[in-house]
C-alpha cells in the first residue's frame, strides 16, 4: 500500500505524470507502477484525472455558488440519495455532507447570477426534501487544489528616505 499512496500522492501534485516518469521519481519498476495505476483507477480511488483551469483569465463568462441546502434525511437512506439526486444535475461540480448549521454544500458553475438563481429556485428549492437554501457567490479564487490562481505582484513604489 505503501506505492499506492506515493503515487496518488505524486499524481495529486501533477495528473499528468506517466507510468515511466511516475516510476522514475519512486525508483520503482514502470511495469508495477502501471499495474498500481489501473489497480487505483479499477477500485475508483483514482476517479479522474481534472485539470485545473482559471477560466477569470479566459473569454468564458461564468459564475460559480456556493449553496448551503437544509434537508430532511430520509428514512433508512440519510443523505444519500437526496445527494445523489443533486448531483446528477450538469451544473453541479460537487456535494458535500456538512456538519454545522447545514447539511449539504452544493458547488454549482453556471453561465450567469441569473441561471444560477433560475437553478435553485426551479431545481434544487422545490426538491421535496430541501428545506432551505442560502446561496453565496464567489467574487475571486485565490487558491484552489493547493494551486494558488493569482500571482503577488511587487510593490512598484519608490522607496523614499528621510
Amino acid at each position: 500500500m505503501e506505492l499506492a499512496m506515493r503515487i496518488l500522492e505524486s499524481l495529486d501534485q501533477n495528473a499528468r505524470l506517466t507510468a515511466k516518469e511516475l516510476a522514475v521519481m519512486l525508483g520503482e519498476d514502470e511495469a508495477k507502477v502501471a499495474a498500481e495505476i489501473r489497480r487505483l483507477e479499477e477500485e475508483l480511488v483514482i476517479c479522474g484525472y481534472p485539470t485545473l483551469i482559471d477560466w477569470d483569465k479566459t473569454d468564458k463568462h461564468q459564475v460559480t455558488a456556493m449553496i448551503e441546502v437544509k434537508v430532511t434525511p430520509q428514512r433508512g437512506k440519510g443523505f444519500d440519495e437526496i445527494a445523489e439526486r443533486i448531483y446528477q444535475f450538469d451544473e453541479v461540480e460537487a456535494v458535500y455532507l456538512m456538519s454545522g448549521g447545514f447539511d449539504l454544500t452544493v458547488m454549482l458553475r453556471g453561465s450567469s447570477l441569473k441561471s444560477v438563481a433560475e437553478f435553485v429556485s426551479g431545481k434544487l428549492a422545490p426538491m421535496e426534501s430541501v428545506l432551505s437554501t442560502a446561496t453565496h457567490f464567489v467574487l475571486k479564487k485565490y487558491k484552489e487544489h493547493g494551486i494558488p490562481l493569482v500571482t503577488r505582484q511587487e510593490d512598484e513604489r519608490m522607496l523614499i528616505t528621510p
